[in-house]
């Protein structure tokens, strides 16, 4: 499923601040963040990598992107797949994908699954064994009508 005419697809940028910050707040709490600690982060997930077996390609452990409205340079989805290096599968690769958060005026137009298609596809690609996630109760349709299974559950501890 490719997407519709009018948008694309990137990696989130420093002047997305405040499009990404208020996308995700359809999904949750997001608090107070300077700008400046959003560029830092950003720095820092632009360099984090994680090593390949034959150096033969650079594996970005953050992979932060946006679905942009062409039109308006609108974001109107925005997630983030996290690749990490295992022990277990002979070193394997794992992706988490996180923040799924579609902005409230593109909701209903099949954004949200071209985003975690997107998001599959950079974890795919980079090799992974398999791609994660953790949702809402709510959530668990959407997700598998996007090829995902249950595979357990979920559990946490907060402070």
């Amino acid at each position: 499923m490719s997407l519709p005419d009018g948008f694309y697809v990137r990696r989130v940028e420093e002047k997305d601040f405040e499009q990404v910050t208020e996308t995700l707040k359809v999904l949750t709490t997001v608090g107070a963040i300077a700008p400046e600690s959003f560029s830092k982060l950003l720095k820092h997930w632009n360099e984090a990598t994680v090593w390949d077996e034959d150096n033969s390609k650079r594996i970005m452990q953050y992979n932060p992107i946006v679905i942009m409205d062409k039109r308006t340079e609108t974001i109107a989805a925005t997630g983030n797949i996290f690749i990490e290096r295992k022990i277990i599968h002979e070193l394997g690769l794992c992706g988490h994908i996180e923040d799924i958060a579609v902005n409230s005026n593109y909701q209903g137009q099949g954004l949200g699954k071209l985003l975690i298609d997107q998001l599959v596809a950079i974890g795919f690609g980079y090799g992974c064994y398999k791609i994660i996630l953790d949702c809402d109760e709510k959530n668990v349709n959407f997700y598998k009508k996007c090829g995902f299974s249950n595979a357990g559950v979920e559990m946490q501890i907060r402070k």
